[in-house]
């Protein structure tokens, strides 16, 4: 393990598990890469919101945060969804520490600025936070879904604030109706490494896989509100959340030596994301994976290389994991790495042993794709399918303690054998429990003890 410190972030370990011995002619090693930020503090270091002193005249904001509210006519389908978003965004407003610059977004199919509505972020204190609170009033339901253009109005809100932090918080409950999915996606693409989001699904009309593919590209949360009551905790949390983050843009830098190459990089805790096709060259053999903010947390990566052919007896470096944080300069700077080693042996023992924490993620991934596709099969009335995908998503669960998504399978499924994976599907199943199941698919547990 590598620990390197400097001031102004937090303190970055990483960690290495892996089973470095590989058979005669063996071409694949697999890490898991255990990356731990601390000193932080779950606040960085700096009060919350209301219980410090006001901020000083003149000086500059080191965070930004943009709430975008869906105001299509949909909210108001029961008229408690909007004054259920008015409350949750009035708690994530109190939540705002005093420092940070912030703005509320309301979205249809065309984005309007609520609070501060100058084109610009507002500085959070007593005042503005109370001046906000009171600009909720005017949100009211009307219009259609057009999510792109609440990422672009909060892109160019963003950008307004020289800060190292520029988050998002988005809900909606819908579908986005009135932009091509193209349009979309050409947004995400354009707002991908200038901000992160998190995105919310109050109630079962909104679109699984849209919110999902906002927060991966924009590397956030997402989850299902399926009760719009629960929607103020659920703001409140992750506001919470974005106010403890105290470095943005990290990645993770990944060297191969000539002759090996990254077959894949995914984050697989706390929850499972493909890295692999976000690379950035950085130099000779090197490339950036991003993993957006950090706080004070703990995040896992399964990382696979490609080695040349060797003969027993020989070793080498397989790869470099390094922790890069930007420095205000443009420039980088590592502050952790650890080594990816391989050595070749005729030991039958050493060679085909799996190290635990590859062989739990490799299942944990395996966990979320199964869970995918057997709902999948479930809609397409492909049935033999389902029962067979989520039957081993249920053994998957049981065999690595992953008792949440163990209990989500549980709605879907009759469960006649953990163990073994056998089930029935059931006849009727609820559309927020299925929406639940695979909005939170990816979420993993880590290694038992």
């Amino acid at each position: 393990m590598a620990v390197f410190s400097k001031s102004n972030v937090p303190q970055f370990a990483v960690d290495i598990y892996q089973n470095e011995f590989l058979p005669e002619g063996g071409r694949e090693v697999n890490a898991i890469v255990t990356v731990t930020a601390t000193g932080g503090g779950t606040l960085g270091g700096r009060p919350p919101a209301g219980r410090g002193p006001a901020q000083v005249a003149g000086t500059a904001p080191d965070a930004a945060v943009v709430i975008m509210v869906d105001c299509s006519g949909s909210m108001d389908d029961p008229p408690t969804k909007m004054h259920n978003a008015r409350e949750a965004t009035a708690a994530a407003i109190d939540t705002v520490r005093d420092g940070v610059a912030f703005a509320v977004i309301a979205g249809t199919h065309e984005a309007h600025e609520v609070y501060p509505a100058d084109g610009g972020l507002a500085v959070a204190d007593s005042a503005t936070r109370h001046q906000a609170k009171q600009a909720l009033h005017r949100l009211s339901a009307g219009g259609g879904t057009a999510i792109g253009a609440w990422l672009r109005l909060a892109d160019h809100l963003l950008a307004t604030a020289d800060v190292p932090i520029r988050h998002g918080i988005l809900l909606t409950d819908g579908r986005n109706e009135h932009e091509t999915p193209g349009a979309l996606w050409a947004v995400l693409d354009a707002c991908a490494g200038r901000f992160t989001c998190d995105a919310r699904g109050v109630g079962t009309d909104w679109e699984v896989k849209e919110l999902t593919g906002i927060a991966s590209a924009l590397l956030g949360s997402v989850d299902i509100v399926a009760d719009p009551f629960g929607l103020a905790d659920d703001f409140r949390r992750m506001m919470e959340d974005a106010m403890g983050k105290g470095v943005a843009d990290v990645a993770l830098r990944v060297w191969t030596p000539q002759g090996s190459s990254v077959k894949w990089v995914k984050q697989v805790a706390p929850t499972v994301e493909d890295l692999t096709l976000r690379r950035t060259e950085t130099g000779p053999r090197a490339g950036d994976y991003p993993t957006g903010s950090w706080g004070d947390e703990s995040r896992d990566y399964h990382v696979c290389i490609r080695v040349p052919y060797s003969e027993v007896g020989e070793e080498m470096l397989a790869a470099r994991i390094s922790l890069v944080v930007p420095e205000p300069d443009g420039t980088t700077q590592v502050v952790s790495q650890g080594l990816v080693r391989a050595c070749w042996t005729d030991d039958l023992a050493s060679s085909t042993h799996i190290d635990p924490q590859v062989a739990h993620y490799t299942g944990q991934a395996e966990l979320a794709q199964v869970i995918q596709e057997g709902l999948e099969a479930r809609k397409q009335g492909d049935f033999d399918s389902a029962t067979a995908k989520l039957g081993r998503a249920v053994q998957l669960a049981d065999a690595s303690g992953n008792d949440d998504t163990a209990k989500l399978l549980a709605k879907v499924v009759d469960v006649v054998d953990a163990a073994t994976g056998t089930v029935r599907l059931k006849a009727k199943v609820a559309n927020a429990d299925e929406m639940t199941l695979e909005t939170r698919s990816t979420k993993t547990v880590r290694v038992k003890k």
